[in-house]
């Protein structure tokens, strides 16, 4: 599998409908995309539809039947695998008419790319045998983008059978999904995010696709997104003594991201590339080492050469100079804009109201939350149908969501098995304890607020598809969730899939008029809000554990701030305008940081 698609970004995975579906929107053009395999549900749907739409026989896998959930998985990928197998093949058969999607695949192209410059030969070549000679090479070297799959770690849930029993481990939601897409045709990369599960680290030596072949190739990868460069080493050692390679570490901003925000302890996205550009080679040859140690010790076949090992970057990018920044300065192998294809009908799925509203968003409208079940900052868009139906169940005295999915359940304050914190049993629960702790009213409006809160993802971030696709009953009554990053406030329009590829690539434009400042200044004031914040909840009752946490928080910012300085003629040769601008922005936000310091005897 190590034929890579011809695209240097990638759409990282969106929710959970969000791009449940990309690959069938653009796999055909060459572009990777990342499907959540976290709802059995939605994907068994996604499944009936899409399956009638394409006159395929569809047999249903219901709940109850044995190992339904990887089985579900398995059958919906299997299917979405056939189907651009089949758009590449009809691709392939088309014309180099002006509108063929044959002709839209090598357009999006980037420039550099040596396919793009053999189409742009064949056009202006006048021989006709020789450009039909040219067309057939062409169309013989159309590779699809792949269909990644992603895996959220945390959601790991032991599942039951009908008497009450818990089910064996390989039945827990993370492990059924594994094993879901390792079962499937899907020749791709399964992404591991949201950090370590050793018990589902350990479940991948079970299956010989992520095992190299006798060239060394792999049927399946693994991915795994990574916030700094310490995650990635330590969780690629673990990997590796268990003779899985890591074929890919996907750095992602910890705030300039959008859905859950996992922050680092103030260490920023330039300095943490500048770590890995110094020590990916080591750090490659030194896996190499526990990889091959460990498929000798198991009497595996150990590749001569060392794996490929890429490194890509995401969150927040929103400029070709930007990507190029990334690519080029830091040595990443891709980059991956989300956010952005959202507003992009022929990439994701999003239902009209939802995407609307995204049109029309600006800086307030976006925010980093408390909605999530999981207790993690989750970057959301103010205003959505799920926000106005939560308000208006707290409105009734019915506070909470029936929870009939269950993948986001991890409380047990009340109950002896899991429950979550958005459900309408926790929270009425939680509040009438609060009620009984007879609280100052001004502490029980604050944590009345923090309980009511906590939103329904499971259904929020999976309804855009039901409605869109007119799935289910009552469908378009269905509340929506989206969890778009901060970089949506300066796109504002609905736009086709050839306009943003090439707005990636540096050939048009879809910013809107609202000044942007660069990802990494637009990263630095995050992280200084982030701290500020901290420190206010804090600071009353400050403890030494704490002060050390927040002091070394604001160090690690005056570092990051210290290297941009310095690289800045790195960053914009021949460009003083732009070294000078992001410069007064970097003087702004160390002085902002000065003046918020934490006195010195803050934790005395």
């Amino acid at each position: 599998m190590n034929q890579h698609a011809p695209h240097t970004f990638h759409i990282p995975v969106m929710g959970l409908a969000f791009t449940a579906d990309s690959p069938l929107k653009v796999a055909r053009f060459g572009i990777t995309s990342v499907v959540s395999i976290g709802d059995d549900v939605l994907l068994e749907q996604l499944r009936a539809h899409y399956s009638q739409q394409h006159g395929r026989p569809y047999f249903p896998i219901a709940p109850g039947e044995e190992d339904y959930r990887a089985r579900r998985i398995t059958a919906f990928l299997n299917l979405t695998d056939e189907l651009v197998q089949e758009q590449i093949q009809e691709l392939k058969q088309q014309e180099f008419t002006p509108d063929s999607d044959l002709t839209r695949y090598f357009e999006m192209l980037p420039d550099h790319s040596p396919l793009r410059e053999q189409y742009l030969e064949m056009r202006y070549t006048k021989d006709p045998f020789q450009r039909l000679c040219i067309q057939e090479e062409l169309c013989e070297a159309v590779v699809p983008g792949r269909i990644d799959v992603n895996i959220m770690t945390k959601l790991d849930k032991t599942n039951f059978a009908k008497n009450g029993e818990p089910l064996p481990q390989e039945y827990t939601d993370a492990q059924a999904a594994l094993r879901g897409f390792a079962n499937s045709t899907v020749r791709a990369a399964l992404v591991f995010s949201a950090g370590m599960n050793m018990r589902l680290y350990g479940y991948l030596e079970q299956f010989e696709c992520f095992l190299p072949d006798k060239e060394g190739a792999f049927e399946k990868e693994v991915i795994i997104k990574v916030s700094d460069y310490r995650s990635a080493f330590v969780q690629g050692k673990i990997l590796a003594k268990k003779g899985i390679w890591v074929s890919e570490f996907r750095v992602e901003s910890g705030l300039n991201c959008g859905g859950h925000a996992f922050a680092t302890d103030g260490y920023l996205m330039g300095p943490i590339l500048e770590e890995f550009r110094q020590n990916r080679e080591s750090m490659r040859l030194e896996l190499y080492s526990l990889y091959s140690a460990a498929l000798a010790a198991k009497g595996n076949q150990v590749p001569y050469d060392v794996p490929e090992q890429r490194i890509s970057a995401q969150g927040g990018i929103g400029t070709a100079g930007e990507d190029k920044l990334m690519r080029r300065h830091y040595g990443m192998d891709a980059t991956g804009w989300g956010t952005p294809f959202l507003l992009v009908p022929e990439a994701t799925t999003v239902d009209e109201e939802t995407l609307a509203k995204l049109v029309q968003a600006t800086e307030k409208d976006l925010y980093l939350s408390p909605i999530s079940p999981l207790g993690v900052p989750f970057n959301a868009l103010r205003g959505t149908s799920s926000e106005q139906q939560k308000a208006d169940r707290a409105a009734k005295g019915k506070p909470g969501s029936p929870c009939i999915k269950k993948f986001l359940v991890s409380n047990t304050e009340f109950t002896d098995e899991p429950i979550c914190t958005a459900s309408r049993k926790y929270q009425r629960r939680k509040l009438i304890q609060l009620q009984e702790q007879q609280l100052p009213s001004e502490v029980y409006q604050a944590e009345e607020a923090k309980v009511l809160a906590k939103e329904c993802l499971c259904d929020g971030l999976a309804n855009a598809a039901l409605q869109l696709l007119n799935i289910g009953k009552k469908a378009a009554s269905k509340a929506v969730t989206i969890c778009p990053g901060p970089n949506l406030a300066y796109f504002s329009g609905v736009f086709r899939l050839q306009e943003m590829v090439d707005h990636i690539y540096g050939r048009f434009n879809v910013l809107n008029s609202t000044y942007r400042p660069h990802v990494f200044i637009k990263e630095l004031n995050m992280y200084i809000d982030y701290w500020k914040n901290k420190k206010d909840e804090q600071l009353e009752t400050l403890t030494e554990k704490q002060y050390k946490y927040l002091q070394g928080f604001w160090e690690n910012l005056q570092q990051g701030i210290q290297y941009y300085k310095k690289q800045l003629p790195e960053f914009f040769k021949d460009q003083l305008e732009q070294q000078v601008l992001m410069l007064d922005e970097l003087l702004d936000a160390e002085e902002e940081l000065l003046l918020a310091r934490l006195p010195k005897t803050a934790a005395d």
